[in-house]
């Protein structure tokens, strides 16, 4: 597995990670067995960046990753973590108080002392430009609460905005194969700022497996049936905002083109994203060890020819852009 080290984040991260929104079974079920089995096998394939969140699954997903680091207690793995999505989300919620609230819970869960990277969990665009807010970040650091710390946005303008902080660690951002605005500003301004680029939802929600179809069904608490319209959280987290009939239409075509390189569709969208030199880590999610081993192959793929990424952004321009180029 490659590693990338971006200054401001200051340690080596395995260039592809795991996300683990759905070991808080919030995509359906999963045991803690099979939960513990996929970050085994992560970090048996060579990963080295766990992500996680205070509110997947109110906590579950942090409490089995720190019964993981319980259980390894020499692993080599970067836990990020994410706050200020359990409160109402207003900017006059996002104080010094609260931070050590919500980061006192995280460290019991994870079973860690000082967290290895704490991200602002898309609040509030207003946050952004908020000076108070990063000064309590940085109390946080000198008080050894959190080593560092980052932001988790939904636009390009809020990672922006972030970036120009000269205390934010690292942006974590949808960016895929079905949302590319971010490879126009963001990605060039956070690799001169040194700051570290973890991109999420590199699937668009599985979408770029190519396994879906129109009739395909999820789960009754899965956000993937629930989120569409956008009612539970910004519509762009599910499918990446794309409308779902062009996105497996869309999907049909890139897999056909990975498969043409000889390649898994998931496993050339997340290697397509990992090449990229700005981005420092990819963090696709898995619920069973067959999904973790072949997210983490992704890692060691040949380099992607350019007409690959050419047809990418092609297909991008015929199903996507006037849809969602303005809106994330």
């Amino acid at each position: 597995m490659l590693t990338k080290t971006a200054p401001r984040l200051g340690v080596p991260t395995s260039v592809i990670g795991l996300g683990t929104w759905q070991l808080g079974a919030d995509w359906g079920e999963v045991s803690e067995a099979d939960a513990l089995a996929v970050l085994d096998a992560s970090a048996s394939a060579g990963v080295t960046f766990f992500d996680t969140a205070d509110v997947y699954g109110d906590g579950r997903s942090e409490q089995v990753i720190g019964t993981w680091l319980a259980a390894n207690p020499g692993a080599d793995v970067v836990v990020a973590t994410k706050m200020g999505r359990r409160e109402a989300q207003v900017a006059s919620n996002f104080t010094l108080a609260k931070f050590r609230e919500w980061t006192d819970r995280s460290r019991a869960n994870l079973g860690q002392d000082t967290l290895d990277l704490v991200q602002l969990h898309c609040p509030p665009s207003a946050v952004f430009s908020t000076d108070a807010v990063y000064n309590d970040l940085d109390t946080l650091v000198a008080d050894g609460a959190i080593a560092r710390y980052g932001v988790s946005v939904e636009t390009v303008d809020e990672a922006l905005a972030a970036i120009a902080r000269p205390h934010v660690a690292s942006v974590q951002i949808i960016v895929n194969a079905f949302r590319l605005k971010p490879l126009e500003q963001v990605l060039p301004a956070a690799a001169a700022a040194g700051v570290a680029v973890i991109a999420r939802v590199p699937l668009a929600s599985g979408l770029l497996t190519g396994r879906y179809t129109t009739e395909t069904t999820f789960a009754e608490n899965d956000h993937r049936n629930y989120n569409r319209a956008g009612a539970a959280f910004d519509v762009g987290e599910t499918f990446s905002g794309v409308d779902y009939v062009q996105g497996v239409a869309a999907a049909q075509e890139f897999a056909e083109s990975a498969r043409a390189l000889g390649l898994a569709p998931a496993t050339a969208a997340i290697a397509w994203l990992a090449q990229l030199p700005e981005v420092t880590t990819v963090i696709p999610g898995a619920r069973s060890v067959e999904q973790a081993v072949g997210n983490a192959s992704a890692g060691s793929v040949a380099p992607l020819p350019p007409e690959f990424t050419a047809e990418i952004t092609d297909r991008y321009n015929r199903y996507f852009r006037e849809a969602v180029h303005s809106r994330w």
